[in-house]
């Protein structure tokens, strides 16, 4: 990310793409807006080719071949306006010659199934970017690593930390884009709201997919916040998002929405956890829900700090049913995005666990290749007690060998293990 101060911020992603590109002729970089792509391939860039530059693209589309001229590495940021340079670079790849570190495309919405585009596997190997995680942001130094969780020896746990739940409030409210760091109050609301325009104004069009009805999309947009970090139904949330405006869509009208969100990755669902090695039955499927940045969901749904700190949860349109507050969904959410960044830096995948009838849910599985896994449970609270702790014991004693380890994240002052062996982590103090 860039700073005011036009310096750039390391990122934790850096690592992953430095290592990769120093073995790979191409890299794709993507997310949604505004997750800092741009500033991160430009880092590395000697020559800088911008598709959403009108000029650049009309010259471009005539004479294609023009984006592989320059000296290298060659960034064509926002490539999908030119869909047809991604073929492009892919036979450029596939020319004997071509060296290591020689493409970056950026891209803020993936290509339709049916674009009619080659894959690029093998070619050109894509690397996923998200908000800023706590550590990013400075919020504190963090003192447990993800990675050491994750080898299975169960690292011995310290560290203390001054943040507390109003600060962790607050860092939902102020966005893990990079370019809306240091904005406040009323000018970050407003980019907000402005992003939240864009994406019916702008994006959809650009995808080809008209919006007859801007504000249907908004309440569904609205609906899904408000099912954050919960299994909600995709009737449900097309119910909620109807709830006194007459007659209910089809699901053929409602569908697009959620593939076009997810193609520019504004909705980034956690997927259910689906056991490579083990024998666990009766497993539920449904993705949980998450926008892209919880601040959006706090736009979305009209509320403030005020609002999110108030001892009863507010009362939030549309509503969806869900277990917990408001602030508890969004502390989810804001550690899901540090837990997914982490889990990428250490080649693992994240999803969640919950049975068929619900008896048993763990928040965060994150899944090495070999299987076997880290547990995590996400907790509003500053203090756990054995309550808090029954899923992640039932789950190591169900798969016994199989889980590394077993963590609940907290708003606490201090990272330590419990006489059971189970950590507790402030999130502020999780690492990479």
């Amino acid at each position: 990310m860039s700073s005011g101060l036009g310096r750039y911020t390391p990122r934790i992603v850096d690592d992953e793409i430095d290592e990769l590109f120093g073995s790979l002729a191409a890299l794709s970089l993507q997310g949604a807006k505004a997750v800092g792509k741009t500033a991160t391939a430009s880092e590395r860039a000697r020559t800088v080719y911008r598709l959403d530059d009108d000029g650049q693209r009309s010259v471009i589309a005539a004479d294609g071949e023009r984006l592989l001229e320059g000296e290298t590495p060659i960034l064509i940021d926002e490539w999908q306006r030119l869909p047809a340079s991604w073929d492009l670079v892919r036979r450029a790849v596939d020319k004997p010659g071509t060296p290591p570190g020689s493409f970056l495309l950026t891209g803020s919405a993936a290509p339709a199934s049916d674009a009619g585009m080659h894959s690029g596997a093998g070619r050109i190997v894509t690397v996923r970017m998200r908000p800023l995680t706590l550590a990013e942001r400075g919020v504190a130094s963090p003192t447990v690593s993800l990675a050491a969780l994750l080898n299975g020896r169960r690292p011995q746990l310290g560290g203390e930390t001054a943040v507390r739940l109003v600060d962790y409030a607050n860092e939902i409210l102020a966005s893990g884009f990079p370019g809306l760091r240091g904005l406040s109050d009323r000018p970050l609301r407003a980019q907000l709201d402005g992003y939240i325009d864009r994406i019916t104004e702008r994006d959809f069009p650009e995808l080809g997919i008209a919006i007859r009805n801007p504000a249907a999309l908004r309440r569904w947009l609205a609906a899904y916040a408000a099912a954050s970090s919960t299994t909600a139904s995709y009737e449900t949330l097309r119910d909620a998002a109807t709830a006194g405006h007459g007659e209910k869509p089809a699901r053929a009208t409602v569908r697009p929405y959620r593939d076009a969100l997810e193609r520019l990755w504004i909705v980034d669902p956690v997927p259910a956890w689906a056991p490579t090695r083990n024998h666990l039955r009766r497993l539920s499927s449904p993705p949980k829900h998450q926008l892209v940045d919880p601040a959006l969901a706090t736009r979305l749904l009209g509320v403030g700090l005020g609002a999110l700190l108030q001892q009863e949860d507010p009362p939030v349109a549309p509503a969806v049913p869900r277990d917990g507050t408001l602030l508890g969904a969004l502390f989810e959410s804001l550690v899901t995005i540090d837990v997914r960044v982490y889990a990428q830096a250490a080649e693992a995948r994240v999803s969640h666990l919950r049975t068929a009838a619900g008896e048993h849910e763990v928040d965060l599985i994150v899944e090495r290749d070999d299987g076997r896994i880290l547990a995590v449970e996400v907790k509003l609270r500053t203090t756990v007690d054995d309550h808090d702790v029954r899923h992640l014991l039932w789950l190591s004693k169900r798969l016994g060998r199989d889980v590394l380890d077993s963590i609940v994240i907290t708003t606490g002052a201090y990272a330590y293990r419990r006489s059971d062996g189970i950590g507790v982590v402030p999130a502020a103090l999780l690492g990479a």
